[in-house]
């Protein structure tokens, strides 16, 4: 449905209609961040030291996109006529395993890190009583598997503006442990 609905754009900006541009990110993480693989599920227990349960193979590599970043990103293709007509893969601070981003969450929490994948199966019996889970257990494939986005080419034409990680997760950590962890601005 979304390359459909891409393609669909794509077409009425090239027929002259509208003046379309995309932004395509990975997996978000950031203050107020919730529904996401590292959004609060994630990171309240690991501000707490308790053990984080984390969607399929911890140590394949995936790229996570800080929130703030998304949003420059836009702005900046929005702004610039020569990104327009195109989607673009936007800046991403790192790419690394599942595993590595948790413990550096853990370590600027000051946390004992307790990582537990949870597999396919048991997402295929959560997913009969809650529905969203099933949603889940199709995109799986981008936590079994290396997940890596590559932003290149929006790098060459609008430069790499990406939050160095270690400061992206250090936000991130301080809106779970302030005033209290697990206490969202």
């Amino acid at each position: 449905m979304r390359a459909q609905m891409w393609r669909d754009l794509a077409d009425a900006h090239q027929a002259g209609r509208l003046r379309v541009v995309a932004g395509r990110a990975s997996d978000f993480f950031g203050p107020g961040v919730i529904a996401s693989a590292v959004g609060d599920r994630f990171f309240t227990p690991i501000c707490r030291g308790a053990r984080v349960d984390v969607v399929g193979d911890p140590d394949r590599l995936h790229t996570y996109t800080y929130v703030p970043d998304f949003g420059e990103a836009l702005v900046r293709l929005s702004e610039t006529p020569a990104t327009w007509g195109s989607a673009w893969h936007i800046p991403n601070a790192t790419t690394g395993t599942t595993r590595e981003f948790a413990a550096t969450a853990a370590g600027l929490a000051a946390a004992q890190l307790r990582l537990r994948p949870v597999r396919a199966w048991q997402l295929r019996l959560i997913g009969t009583v809650v529905p969203p889970i099933r949603e889940t257990v199709e995109m799986l494939y981008e936590f079994d598997e290396d997940h890596v986005v590559d932003h290149t080419a929006y790098a060459a034409v609008l430069g790499d503006h990406a939050t160095p990680l270690d400061d992206a997760v250090a936000a991130t950590v301080a809106a779970y442990t302030a005033p209290r962890c697990g206490a969202q601005r």
